[in-house]
Parts: C-alpha cells; structure tokens; sequence
C-alpha cells in the first residue's frame, strides 16, 4: 500500500485567518461563542490568537487580509511526525511552501510545521505540537 502524507496525521488542527484588527476579530469570534485560549507575540511584534469552539480552532494573526471569498490562508492539520511527513512531502514531489520545517513557540512547547500548496494554490500546514 503506498504511504500517503496523511498517515502521519490525526485530523485537523486549525484554520488560519489574518487579520487587519486582531481585537475586532477576537471580539467578533467571542460574540459567536469562540474562547481566546492561546494568545502570544512573534516576530516583529505580531500578535496571534487561538480561538477555540468545541473541536474547531482558528488562528487569528495579524496579517494583511483578502478580505473577499476564500480570505482563509491555509488549514492545519495535526501532525504526529512532523519530519516522516515532510520527508514524505519531499519525496512525493509536494510544492513545500515553507522554510523546510519550521518552529514557532505557541503553547506550552512549541510547535513544529512545514506547508504544502494545493493544485489551486491553497495552503495546508502539517503542524506537530511539541
């Protein structure tokens, strides 16, 4: 049976969203019954913030919006071996969007990810808590 990059995942993770006004987007989301339970900074001074209803997660991150149909940036998808799976990408022939296997420090550990494009240019995130 042929491996696919999937077999290294449990389901998915998070949606992505920028955002143009990261507080009116978190207000927006807790109005419709989302929780703020992750919120940090990164790099030049970006904030982000994890949004969660029952099993749906959204990244919301400071960023330049679409703002128009199909404004979400990538869905995430959660990873259990982060280096199979891009070992996997590679050898597949994937379009790795990413810097390789990329770190950023959300939650209490980390996380590890890399980022593939879809035949339409969609984004998918192959992301490994730490």
């Amino acid at each position: 049976m042929q491996k696919k990059l999937m077999d290294t995942c449990t389901g998915l993770q998070h949606t992505g969203i920028p955002s143009g006004d990261l507080d009116r987007s978190c207000t927006f989301y807790t109005e419709l019954g989302f929780e703020k339970v992750f919120q940090t900074v990164i790099g030049a001074g970006q904030r982000v913030a994890f949004m969660k209803f029952q099993d749906l997660m959204l990244e919301l991150y400071e960023g330049e919006p679409v703002r128009k149909a199909g404004a979400v940036d990538h869905i995430a998808v959660n990873c259990t071996n982060v280096e199979a799976a891009y070992a996997l990408a590679e050898e597949k022939g994937y379009s790795i969007v990413s810097q390789g296997i990329e770190e950023l420090p959300f939650w209490e550990k980390g996380v590890r990810f890399f980022t593939i494009e879809g035949p339409d240019r969609e984004k998918i995130e192959f992301n490994q808590y730490l």
